[in-house]
């Protein structure tokens, strides 16, 4: 039985890993291998999530979280390298963007065991974002690459990488959403917080560039806080987030800050909300599913998609530009939108369609 070692890092390395190690298991054709790096630490933002996706406990946990994003991948490097010379699996799973993903990858590559990426080929053009280096890199030294739209296989396609590499499969984030939707429904966190569907906004914020100076962060909170003025604002907030505020003693006194939430709790918060504010971009295709309009605090996307069939919006930076984006989205419904492609619940299946062929 051939062995995949399957690396998750930080939170939506979770949701993407969820339905592949499901499918794994039922069908019982590959042993899996499960690595957690550690890049979030506390409960919230790990063990959570982990009981909430049904996912086994790892069979490794390096538990390496902080530092700089190159000093986080060379830990990780060092602690993966007789990881994989000892075991030696036939395959290095990767998903997503993170530092775990960069690093499995590198480590595996060197070594000369094939590497599959999950969500190869996005692009945001930005080479400040340190994810966007991790996603060129990862996608350079993979042998399988993944892709969730169109635009990824023609970034692929354009950096060199050979079309018979390239494998249009879907989104398995939005398997994972599908699967606990329904039992997200039955959630009670809008009672918990005193919350009226579709008469409250959401905001998630943790991108180095949006929240790790205290002038920017300022900004974006006095922007929140106006629009708190209108309708209640819930921000489960990052611990990056949190520390900034902290260290600066900025202040939000409108907003309802929460603790970071467990997936069925964010998802049911993202299901019933009237308007969705972030900067990430997993929450970008999820809110393309479930139809609720999404401003995403950038200047760029890696996800396309999300705009041109999705409810997702660029509104970039600047507080006023952001304000006045919030106040029309309440002023009008969701654009009616078609689905992407393959966005399902069927990606994991057809990712180990692929790998049953190959290996």
């Amino acid at each position: 039985m051939k062995s995949i070692a399957c690396v998750v890092g930080a939170r939506p390395n979770f949701m993407k890993i969820a339905p592949i190690l499901s499918e794994i298991h039922l069908r019982q054709r590959f042993q899996p291998w499960l690595i957690h790096t550690g890049q979030h630490s506390s409960p919230e933002m790990a063990g959570a999530f982990f009981q909430d996706l049904g996912i086994r406990a790892p069979d490794v946990s390096l538990g390496i979280h902080g530092g700089s994003s190159n000093y986080q991948a060379a830990r990780l490097m060092q602690a993966l390298e007789p990881l994989f010379a000892s075991h030696r699996p036939d395959l290095v799973l990767v998903v997503g963007d993170v530092n775990a993903t960069i690093a499995a990858a590198l480590v595996a590559a060197k070594a000369n065991i094939p590497v599959a990426h999950v969500e190869a080929g996005l692009r945001s053009f930005d080479r400040t974002m340190p994810e966007e280096i991790n996603r060129i890199v990862t996608d350079a030294l993979s042998d399988y690459l993944f892709t969730t739209e169109p635009s990824a296989r023609e970034n692929l396609l354009r950096e060199g990488i050979a079309e018979g590499r390239i494998f249009f499969c879907g989104n398995v984030m939005i398997d994972t959403l599908l699967r606990f939707q329904d039992r997200a429904a039955k959630s009670p966190v809008l009672d918990q917080l005193g919350l009226t569907a579709r008469n409250y906004a959401v905001v998630t914020l943790h991108r180095p560039a949006n929240v790790d100076e205290p002038q920017k962060l300022g900004g974006l909170l006095r922007v929140l806080e106006c629009l708190a003025e209108r309708i209640p604002v819930v921000f489960p907030m990052h611990p990056r987030t949190r520390n900034t505020m902290n260290a600066s003693a900025l202040e939000a006194n409108r907003i309802r800050i929460i603790p970071p939430q467990g997936y069925i709790e964010f998802l049911r918060l993202m299901s019933e909300a009237r308007l969705v504010l972030t900067d990430s971009g997993g929450i970008q295709e999820e809110t393309t599913i479930l139809g609720v309009t999404c401003l995403t605090i950038r200047e760029n996307t890696e996800r396309p998609v999300t705009i041109t069939h999705g409810t997702n919006r660029l509104v970039g930076t600047k507080p006023q530009t952001i304000l006045k984006a919030a106040e029309e989205a309440l002023d009008t419904l969701p654009a009616g939108r078609r689905k992407p492609d393959l966005w399902d619940g069927g990606a994991a299946a057809r990712i180990l369609d692929v790998l049953e062929r190959v290996l």
